[in-house]
Parts: structure tokens; C-alpha cells; sequence
């Protein structure tokens, strides 16, 4: 026996729904979430760009099924095409789920790769079972990021473990025995996308956290990996170095630690966003007398420091921006990191006048904790300090239900799907028996 024998073992246990009710709560909340991300993100310029790539260069082939992609009902792909759109349509409006010791996102793409992968190989599954292989997904990720970065020395985008996780439900789906099934997690591994996440913090462009390539690189290895390709073993799986991070999979249930984004920029910049809010709000006095904002938070988060973005990507991976955004509307949403909000004088003028600060004791939490602290002068000198405050929405202080579904049902209705929410809610939060992919599925088209 394996670890990954193990692996395979854990998510046909997910499949039969063998985990607590309130681990299939949260898989509900990740899933609506995601879901209207998606259709937030599905009105970028980069969601447009890879969606028609997918669909002319990712295409079915002979004999195979072809997959849908999320809120574009003219394209359908392979699995693997699918997968790679909607992974980076989800990961173009940064609004998506996350775990803080991953330092980044496993739902992002492993949603798209069981959506792929379930569309095509399996419509008629429970969406029972579907929900089962999600928890699975995420608990396979989360320990393969985990497990990657502490034995890489840089840092890597989401997608180089993310791929790990889509490739083991690949290998369920596609019914592998165990060699192939291991061979599939291990070309997973070695193909998943080793991305340098700093570069993009420092340079943002439509590459983002690498998540839809991670996803196509597992849906892709599992069926490598059916045809007889190799690759075994997933060193971040079976190393001895990392036997702990694995040795509590099906008793700890990290999915239960993930936070939720109240606003669609980088996590790292959400504590500044919420500090800069309650000071303006303690001060009492109209925005528009803002002089200048000291922000103080970790190191990493400083580095979000392009104040003139010229896109929506360089918006969501800036810290003046949405910070003057929030500070001038009260406010970030899908309008306040749009391309034409990148072009408002006022919040451009007022982003030029915010301070970054790095501050030893936020950094020293990092990354188990993202804490930052504002401090807001006003034209006539007076100053407004906000307490120090941690990003809102992980599992210390999580974003309810209800603001899960008000995020959902906004961000539908901001991105003009809002007569799709009403089924696509009902369906995941409250699904009926008999409910099967193919319906589910079939919600996503007007």
C-alpha cells in the first residue's frame, strides 16, 4: 500500500458521502461562492480571451465528450479545455475561497476540473456524489499545497498543487486502477504549473494564481495516465518528509479552515480594505476631505503596491487602489476593479496619496494571519485610526451564510446573470433526491 493507495481509497469514501453534515454545509458554501464568482469573472477580458482558446485549440476529440464552460453556452471544449477556462475565468475576479496555509486557492480550479470531468464522463452522476468528490478535491489540494511549500523554497501559484487534487478525482472519475491512478497524481505533480507567484504580484497580467492550468494539467494527467503514460510517484504526496500533513486525511477536515473574500481583490490587501473602512466610517466625516491614508500591514501585502493600475488584473493585485476605491464608494465590488474604474481620477488621485507601511508584528503572523491597521488625515490635519484588524471571512470569524448568498446573488446580478440565481441557488443549497449533473449543468444557460 501507497499513499497514494490511500488517496484513492479517501475519495471513493467521499463519493459515498462518508463526512460530517457540516463538512457538506461547507462544501455548499464553497460551491454557490465559486459559482458566482465565476459569473463575475465570466465579464473579463480574459475569461473572453481563454474561453475562445479553449474552444478552438482545446477542442474534443474523436470519440470523446466534450464539456461545457461555465455561463458560455456557444462553447463547449474537451474536459481538459474546460477545465483550463473556467479554472481561469473563476481566477480572473479574485473573490474565490482560499486557505491560508496553501497560500492561495484549491476551489478555483477544482471545481472546473470535476465540472469537466462529471459533465463529460458522467452527466447522469448524483449531484450527491458530485458534492463528495468536491470535499475530496479540496482536502487532496490543501495537503498538496501545504506539503509543497514546505519543501520548495519559492513561492508557487495555486495551480502546481491544485493539480494534484484534480488529477486524483480524474483518476476516480475515469475508474483507474491503483498504478495508473498513482501515475496520474505523480504526472499531475511533475506537469502542474511551478509558477512564481511573486512574479505576478509584481507584474500582474491575465497569468494570475495559475489555477486553470493546474486544473487542465490534473484533468490531463488522469487521462494520460488511463492511456499509459507514467509518472509516479507525487514526491509533495509520498515523501517521508511530509507523512504528517497526510496522516490526518479523512479525521481533520481542512476544508473547514477556509476563509471567504468579502471583496475581489487579493487576500493580502483585504485587512487594509476593512481597516480603511471602519476608520473612515469612526471619523464621521465625508470622504472627500481625505488627504492621505498610512496603511500598515505585512510584508507581503506592501508589496501590492501598484497605484495607477491600467486593468482589471493590476486592480485586484494592488493595495492603494481598492483601498482608495473602498475609502471614496464604501465599497468594492465588481465595479469598483472594472476597467473603467481603473480610470477614475479621484480614486487614482487619492491612491497616489496611501502610505504603505511594513510592520514586524503583522509580518511575523504571516501566513496564518493577514492583520493590518489605518490611519486616515483629513484635510484640516485631523486623524482617524482604525483598530488592528485581521482579514474578515476566515474560519476565526467566517462570513455567514447569509453573506454568502447576498455575495452570490450580488455578483450574479452585477454580471447580468442575475435571472440564473434563483435555480442555481436552490439547486446547490437546497438540492432535491434524484438531482444529477446533467441538471445541474443545464442551470448555467439562459
Amino acid at each position: 500500500m501507497t499513499r497514494a493507495d490511500d488517496v484513492a481509497a479517501f475519495v471513493a469514501r467521499c463519493a459515498a458521502g462518508d463526512f460530517p453534515p457540516d463538512v457538506l454545509h461547507q462544501a455548499r458554501r464553497c460551491l454557490v461562492d465559486l459559482i458566482g464568482v465565476a459569473a463575475a469573472g465570466s465579464r473579463t477580458e480574459l475569461s473572453r480571451v481563454i474561453s475562445d482558446h479553449a474552444a478552438t485549440h482545446f477542442a474534443a476529440g474523436r470519440n470523446m465528450e466534450s464539456a461545457p464552460l461555465l455561463f458560455r453556452a456557444d462553447h463547449r471544449t474537451s474536459p481538459s479545455g474546460s477545465a483550463l477556462a473556467n479554472g481561469m475565468t473563476i481566477d480572473s475576479f479574485d473573490a474565490h475561497d482560499g486557505h491560508p496555509l496553501t497560500k492561495g486557492h484549491a476551489g478555483c480550479g477544482i471545481f472546473p476540473a470535476l465540472f469537466a470531468l462529471a459533465a463529460a464522463e458522467e452527466p447522469e452522476m448524483a449531484f450527491a456524489r458530485f458534492l463528495g468528490l468536491l470535499v475530496a478535491g479540496y482536502e487532496i489540494a490543501i495537503r498538496a499545497g501545504i506539503s509543497l511549500h514546505a519543501t520548495a523554497p519559492d513561492y508557487h501559484t495555486s495551480g502546481a498543487w491544485v493539480a494534484v487534487g484534480a488529477a486524483a478525482l480524474g483518476g476516480h472519475v475515469l475508474g483507474l486502477d491503483a498504478g495508473p491512478f498513482r501515475h496520474a497524481l505523480g504526472i499531475a505533480e511533475y506537469h502542474g504549473p511551478r509558477s512564481q507567484m511573486m512574479r505576478c504580484i509584481d507584474h500582474p497580467t491575465m497569468l494570475k494564481d495559475g489555477s486553470g492550468w493546474g486544473a487542465m494539467a490534473g484533468v490531463s494527467a488522469a487521462y494520460l495516465a488511463r492511456d499509459g503514460f507514467t509518472g509516479a510517484p507525487a514526491i509533495t504526496l509520498e515523501d517521508e518528509t511530509t507523512a504528517e500533513i497526510w496522516s490526518d486525511l479523512g479525521e481533520r477536515w481542512r476544508m473547514m479552515e477556509q476563509y471567504f473574500k468579502p471583496y475581489p481583490v487579493c487576500r493580502w490587501a483585504q485587512p487594509a480594505v476593512e481597516a480603511v473602512l471602519q476608520a473612515v466610517a469612526r471619523s464621521g466625516r465625508p470622504p472627500a476631505g481625505i488627504d492621505s491614508i498610512r496603511i500598515f500591514s505585512f510584508h507581503e501585502a506592501t508589496r501590492l503596491a501598484a497605484r495607477r493600475p491600467q486593468s482589471t488584473e493590476e486592480a485586484q493585485y494592488s493595495l492603494p487602489f481598492p483601498v482608495a476605491a473602498a475609502a471614496l464608494r464604501g465599497r468594492i465590488g465588481l465595479a469598483e476593479v472594472s476597467d473603467a474604474a481603473c480610470r477614475d481620477n479621484e480614486i487614482l488621485a487619492l491612491a497616489d496619496r496611501i502610505i504603505l507601511v511594513d510592520d514586524p508584528v503583522f509580518s511575523a503572523e504571516f501566513p496564518a494571519e493577514r492583520w493590518a491597521r489605518a490611519e486616515v488625515t483629513f484635510s484640516d490635519k485631523t486623524v482617524a485610526n482604525s483598530d488592528a484588524v485581521r482579514a474578515r471571512g476566515d474560519a476565526v470569524e467566517p462570513l455567514s451564510d447569509e453573506e454568502i448568498l447576498a455575495k452570490f446573488r450580488a455578483l450574479m446580478a452585477d454580471s447580468g446573470h442575475g435571472k440564473l440565481a434563483d435555480g442555481l441557488e436552490a439547486f446547490v443549497w437546497r438540492p432535491v433526491s434524484g438531482a444529477r449533473v446533467r441538471d445541474f449543468v443545464s442551470l448555467f444557460s439562459p
